[in-house]
């Protein structure tokens, strides 16, 4: 299993092997390893814009390696795995041509195609609501997203309602789980499994005055469009941060800044910034920790870096609180982890049973 970077999707049409590009000798190796080692089955993951570039297809042949193995591609979203996230990626499973078996196809619930949230304007404020967007399966969706016992989708708040009490600017990065709210959900239960007494990243970030302002304008589930025009000023409260492109307004790249998460539905997709996405409550930034808990790590994973001061080979420049919160950003989602694995044991305990797996054995 893994997800080799493929970096060279600039150089796609000029028709040239996509594996003979040097940028992605990590990709080539992948496939290499599987040439040499020639497994029972294998599972790379990598990024939906492949199939943008119309990769697709190199990579199903160049995976196949000469017709030994049988390769699906498939876009599948995390949300639809129980991940309180929605992130797409794109899966390619393979298994050796002799097992006379189909890679298997992943579905999960379909939630993400079920509901959808919606913005309402009135006379008040606008708001956010979940709706269906198929009757059956919507409802049904729907349903789950409120039964705090159902794992198999889950909401924001079904999955960090526990942390809300983190302050802002709370520079402990572990906390006796004992000071926790209680576990609310059946996801929060599974995710402190094996977490020993006390949590760790949950370090809060400060936010300067004008994005709390700002904040307090955006309801759950929204976004910088929720902003009156007098907030999209570049600066509302004369304190000076970041950037200024000149216009005395906000840049198109502060627009992902300011989403706050709606607390019914899963996740917007997380990034590797801090201040990707805020709390669906509070006027904060989310920690580490509840980056974690909306990917589906268990609260047992600790993310670190390494303790000696200073700038070292391989640090990132922007200091170790933002590499923790790109560690986690660049993850795949455990529980979808889980899942594709799941199918791929399944799909070979089927073959146990046929002429496939004698065949390899000989």
């Amino acid at each position: 299993m893994g997800g080799p970077p493929c970096q060279a999707f600039s150089q796609v049409r000029n028709f040239s092997r996509m594996i003979d590009d040097p940028r992605n000798s990590l990709y080539r190796e992948f496939v290499d390893v599987i040439s040499a080692a020639r497994p029972v089955a294998f599972l790379m993951e990598n990024v939906t814009g492949i199939d943008e570039l119309g990769m697709r297809e190199q990579m199903l042949s160049d995976l196949s390696i000469g017709g030994a193995y049988k390769v699906r591609g498939q876009v599948v979203n995390a949300a639809d795995f129980g991940v309180p996230q929605t992130r797409k990626r794109l899966l390619f499973i393979g298994l050796r041509e002799e097992l006379s078996t189909e890679p298997p196809e992943l579905r999960g619930t379909r939630a993400t195609d079920a509901v959808s949230l919606a913005r309402f304007n009135g006379v008040a404020p606008a708001h956010y609501k979940i709706v269906a967007q198929t009757p059956l399966d919507g409802k049904n969706v729907l349903l789950a997203l409120k039964d705090k016992e159902d794992k198999s989708v889950v909401s924001a708040a079904d999955a960090i309602s526990d942390l809300a009490g983190l302050p802002v600017g709370n520079r402990l990065d572990e906390l006796p789980c004992s000071e926790l709210a209680p576990a609310a959900t059946a996801y929060q239960r599974e995710m402190r499994k094996g977490a020993g007494k006390t949590i760790t990243n949950v370090q809060v970030p400060r936010i300067n005055v004008d994005t709390a302002i700002r904040l307090e304008s955006i309801p759950p589930g929204g976004n910088h469009r929720d902003l009156p025009d007098e907030l999209l000023e570049r600066y509302i409260s004369g304190q000076k941060w970041g950037q200024d492109n000149g216009s005395g307004k906000l840049s198109r790249r502060h627009f992902y800044a300011y989403r706050r998460l709606h607390p019914g539905i899963w996740a917007w997709t997380l990034t590797t910034k801090g201040d990707c996405v805020y709390h669906y409550k509070h006027a904060r930034a989310l920690s580490v920790r509840e980056f974690a808990r909306l990917q589906s790590f268990p609260d047992r994973f600790t993310f670190t870096t390494d303790p000696r001061v200073g700038q070292i080979e391989g640090r990132h420049s922007e200091g170790a609180a933002h590499s923790r919160y790109r560690q986690v950003g660049n993850a795949v989602p455990p529980l979808l982890a889980k899942a594709a694995a799941q199918a791929i044991r399944a799909s070979l305990r089927k073959a146990l049973s046929s002429e496939g797996l004698k065949t390899l054995a000989a």
